[in-house]
Formats: structure tokens, C-alpha cells, sequence
């Protein structure tokens, strides 16, 4: 069996992925813009990788390489990991007996009444898509995408790739060593609840000073900071894009994600799940399929400001409990959300997919 990957960019689990499918035994090959990080996962594995950035949805010359390589190679199945390969591969595989796999990792969005949703994921010549969560393959069903055309696969992690990691020290960010630390990382659009969390510090009592770490990007018109009370000013710390920031929120005491909508299954919380880090996430997309409520963390609803702080309290305010929970957290991402397990579903799928 014979798989062309087409990615803009790979994440570490995706590259993972690709090394463990390939040495499995299929022939694997991947186009990708050259500058993608995480290409020295694949270095050594003999991976054939064609350097191509596609610039826009539709780009002909995109389609024209992806046509050759699929003409050239006779490729089984055409995986594509972002929304540019997917809608650009449907077009160069057209007439080719070459099955296409879509990847979808946020919920929402897609529409069917919006054209450009039809030259991607609701493109009736997609064979399969991929959710990252059981939630994304519901909203699909709920626009009458076919069943037979969905598939959940958790992207998987490994412990092992945090435990190199030497401890953050939040000092730099003028945290006082005794200070609890909430952390959170993403890029703060208003879907992202940011706001939400701002207003629940001023209620949160943990026994000690809670200091809040935000890493992401920041934009103007992103985040109120007048809604910034001066009772919490000095203990909430932008820290803008870190490309350490799995690394700083593992010396975090609690992870925050209060997302209010379309949420796929977050990395920032698996990332800090795997180093021991306890979450509180709202009810929001894959995250409560990650976080198990008052065992790995704790699960609230969307845009609940009074919610938000009682869970962040109730973590922070006992360590023993905050330990026996970051401890379940791990052990969580390395059983039920391991590597090995995305491999190995993914192989299954391809074998039916070729079988039919």
C-alpha cells in the first residue's frame, strides 16, 4: 500500500504518525513546505519528501504537482492534513482510482450553505475524514455527512516526549515562588474565552496567591484589558507566542482552556496532561472526551464565569488532591491517548478503506 501525505505544516504527534505508519510497513511520501517544523522526526527513515507550499485554496500549480505525484507513484490513498491539500488534492485526483482522506481537528465551521465548505469536507468525493473527537464526527452527522464516511481518531501522544524537559522558571515572569500558577496557551481569539477567565480570577480563593500565565498570541480588539481588575492586574502575566510554552505550562499548577465554542481536542491540555498538570476546561468540542471531570481535572460549562472560578479554586485549594489528579491526567494521555494507538487505527482504516 502506497499513502501520499500533503500537509502545510506538521505538529509533533502528526509527524509521529507518519514515521510509525511507514514503518509498519506502507510506502509513505509527504509534500509539505520545506520550512515545516518537526521534519527531523522523519530524518532517517528514508520517507521521500516533496517541498511545495500551496499558497491559496485553489492553487494550479498545487494541482499540477499533486496530479504528478499521483500519476507518477500510484498512490492508494491521498491523506490530507489541512484545509489547502484537501480541497486542492479533490480537484488534482479527479478520475483517479486513488482513495482521499480529509483531517478535520476543530468543531464547527462548516457549512452547507457555505461553497467553499463543498470543495472540502462536505466534497462528496472524500472516502473518509478523520475527527479528532467524537464531537466533530457528531456535528458532521448532524449535516447528514454519511457515517460510513467518518472516523474518530484521537491524536495520540507519548510522556516521553515532555519528560526531557527541564523545569520552567516562572520567576521570569515576576511570579513569586510561593504563588500557585494557572496557565493557558492558545491564540486568543473570543472563541477562545479569555475574557472569561480574566473575570474568574477575582473570585478564585486557593489559600495562596493565584498568578495566571496566558501565552498566545495577542491581538488588538482580541482582549478587553479593562476588564482587568486592579485586585488582579499585578497576578495576570501575557506572555505573547512561546515556542516553549508546553514547556512552561508543565511547571504550571493547573491548565486553563475556557473555550466557549469550536474546540477540537486541544493540544495545550493534552501537552499538559502528559506532565502531570491537572486541566479545567469547559464543555466545549473534544475537551470533556479528554478531561475527565474531577478526576483529571475538572469540566465546566462555556462562558460560566462563577463555574470557572469554584473549579479553579477546588483544584488549586487542596494539593493533595491536585497532585492525585495531575498524576490521573498522565496516566490518561498514556493510555488512552498514546501514538501507538493513532498508528494502529489509522492502519486499519487505510486496509478498509483500499479493501472496498
Amino acid at each position: 500500500m502506497r499513502v501520499l501525505f500533503i500537509a502545510e505544516s506538521l505538529d509533533l504527534p502528526e509527524s509521529h504518525m507518519i514515521r510509525g505508519i511507514s514503518k509498519a510497513g506502507i510506502e509513505v511520501e509527504l509534500m509539505i513546505n520545506e520550512d515545516s517544523q518537526h521534519l527531523d522526526t522523519l530524518a532517517g527513515d528514508n520517507i521521500p519528501i516533496h517541498a511545495f507550499a500551496l499558497k491559496r485554496r485553489i492553487d494550479r500549480d498545487g494541482i499540477r504537482a499533486i496530479r504528478y505525484l499521483l500519476e507518477s507513484r500510484s498512490f492508494d490513498i491521498v491523506h490530507c492534513l489541512k484545509n489547502r491539500p484537501l480541497s486542492n488534492a479533490l480537484i488534482a485526483s479527479r478520475g483517479m482510482h486513488v482513495k482521499k482522506v480529509a483531517y478535520r481537528g476543530i468543531e464547527g465551521n462548516v457549512n452547507r450553505f457555505n461553497p467553499a465548505s463543498w470543495l472540502t469536507y462536505l466534497n462528496p468525493g472524500i472516502d473518509r475524514i478523520v475527527c479528532v473527537c467524537e464531537a466533530i464526527r457528531r456535528k458532521f452527522i448532524e449535516m447528514r455527512v454519511p457515517e460510513s464516511r467518518l472516523s474518530t481518531i484521537y491524536k495520540g501522544h507519548d510522556i516521553s516526549w515532555y519528560q526531557s524537559f527541564k523545569r520552567a522558571d516562572l520567576g521570569e515572569f515576576g511570579i513569586p515562588q510561593e504563588a500557585l500558577v494557572a496557565g493557558g496557551a492558545a491564540n486568543m481569539r473570543p472563541r477562545k474565552g479569555t475574557q472569561v477567565l480574566i473575570r474568574a480570577a477575582e473570585h478564585v480563593t486557593a489559600g495562596k496567591p493565584v498568578h495566571y500565565l496566558l501565552a498566545g498570541k495577542l491581538n488588538d480588539g482580541n482582549i478587553n484589558l479593562k476588564e482587568v481588575s486592579d485586585a488582579t492586574a499585578d497576578r495576570i502575566h501575557f506572555i505573547g507566542f512561546r515556542d516553549d510554552a508546553s514547556r512552561i505550562m508543565g511547571a504550571c499548577d493547573v491548565f486553563v482552556l475556557p473555550s466557549l465554542r469550536r474546540e477540537g481536542l486541544p493540544k495545550g491540555v493534552i501537552e499538559a496532561m502528559a506532565q502531570r498538570v491537572p486541566a479545567v476546561v469547559t464543555d466545549s468540542g473534544g475537551s470533556p472526551e479528554l478531561v475527565r471531570h474531577e478526576k483529571d481535572g475538572m469540566v465546566v460549562p462555556p462562558d460560566d464565569v462563577n463555574a470557572m472560578a469554584d473549579a479553579i479554586t477546588y483544584t488549586l485549594a487542596d494539593e493533595q488532591r491536585r497532585r492525585r489528579m495531575g498524576e490521573s491526567a498522565q496516566r490518561r494521555i498514556q493510555k488512552d491517548f498514546h501514538i501507538d494507538e493513532t498508528i494502529s487505527q489509522h492502519l486499519d482504516m487505510y486496509k478498509d478503506l483500499v479493501a472496498k
